[in-house]
């Protein structure tokens, strides 16, 4: 699991690649969690195989387990948070 401080703004997937391989992630079943909806991420992974970005009002145990590897954002985890208490 890694926790981002901001998530992509720009819809290309050449800096989702970038990101990924910065992360050492590249070559697993990604699943990056936004704290809500952002058009640009989700073109940048839509082309990426193995890649999947998910709300975390649509997160779901399957999606968490069949990842290899999570990416989660500082606005995410305290979305997520907040959905708990």
């Amino acid at each position: 699991m890694f926790l981002v401080r901001s998530q992509e703004t720009t819809p290309k997937t050449k800096d989702f690649v970038a990101m990924t391989k910065n992360l050492k992630v590249s070559d697993k079943k990604l699943l990056v969690i936004l704290p809500e909806a952002n058009k640009n991420v989700y073109l940048s992974a839509r082309n990426i195989e193995g890649a999947n970005v998910q709300t975390v009002s649509g997160l779901n145990t399957y999606r968490v387990l069949n990842a290899g590897v999570v990416v989660l954002t500082e606005n995410s985890l305290k979305a997520i948070d907040n959905i708990l208490i």
